[in-house]
């Protein structure tokens, strides 16, 4: 009888008797066994990381893509770096992802350093620069400050003032007619100010940029104006009633300025820096 035979032999005897037969252990720590193997842990880990790439090739858009937003969320992200600011009367698709992504788009800006601010009840959203709450060390900026000229700050005085009333009213839309912006800006005219044409010219271009901005809305009707509801974010009641009564003090002792104050009139709602030079007026975002 071969070695083999005997330990064979021995194993069948102890079993006999009821003997309990260690299982031999592989180096690896697993234990050997004739039967089919345990797969069930590994089939649940192998579909856990196929499932983690299936994830992040479903945001791919590109060959090397690897951003985290999905097409939708990205078109909004750029519509707020790209425009002064984004409304459902605008940018009906950008506006609702943006309600939909809130905190997913507030952090994204935030690695730029910049905030979302999203104004649900005049139903618009914009980026602003953010702040070191030190103060010591401010964050590298993205964005400029840019300060509105008397003209156009003016009209902002009106259009604001306008659309509360209309809005008090009932009224689905605030309209204004071009001629009546003209007048209004005409009221705070200096009477030393005769040189009528020169002014004119100054308050057709505060409209324009105005439009172009998006403060003011195009209609059918090239006289015609609609107001669009950022002027509320960007001029405040309590800013108003400051620049009215600035406005109505400069105009009784001071002649016409290019500007107001800095202090008054600083524009919140800031434009992306290029490497182009670009004016420092609301006409430097286009809407493309």
């Amino acid at each position: 009888m071969t070695a083999e035979q005997d330990m064979v032999a021995e194993q069948d005897a102890a079993l006999a008797a009821g003997a309990h037969i260690p299982t031999l252990v592989d180096p690896s720590g697993a234990a050997a066994s004739d039967g089919p193997a345990d797969t069930a842990g590994q089939d649940r880990a192998a579909g856990a990381d196929a499932d983690e790439l299936d994830d992040r090739e479903s945001f791919a858009l590109f060959e090397g893509d690897t951003g985290r937003l999905d097409g939708a969320q990205r078109r909004a992200l750029l519509a707020l770096l790209k425009h002064r600011y984004v409304s459902p009367a605008l940018h009906p698709t950008e506006w609702r992802t943006i309600l939909d992504a809130e905190d997913l788009l507030r952090s994204r800006l935030n690695d730029l350093f910049l905030e979302l601010a999203v104004d649900r009840t005049a139903e618009v959203a914009f980026k602003r620069q953010a702040s070191s709450e030190s103060g010591r060390r401010p964050f590298p900026t993205l964005l400029h400050d840019t300060a509105y000229t008397r003209e156009e700050t003016i009209l902002l005085v009106y259009l604001r003032t306008r659309l509360r009333t209309e809005q008090a009213n009932g009224a689905r839309a605030a309209i204004v007619e071009h001629d009546e912006l003209l007048g209004f800006v005409a009221s705070f005219r200096p009477e030393h100010a005769t040189d009528r044409a020169r002014d004119d010219g100054r308050v057709e271009r505060a409209i324009e940029k105005l439009l172009t901005a998006r403060v003011l809305l195009r209609t059918k009707d090239q006289r015609r104006h609609r107001i669009a509801s950022v002027v509320e974010t960007l001029l405040p009641l309590e800013r108003l009633q400051e620049l009215l009564e600035w406005l109505e003090t400069q105009t009784a002792v001071e002649p016409a300025t290019d500007a107001l104050p800095p202090e008054l009139l600083d524009d919140d709602s800031d434009e992306v820096a290029t490497a182009e030079p670009t004016p420092s007026t609301p006409a430097a975002e286009d809407e493309r």
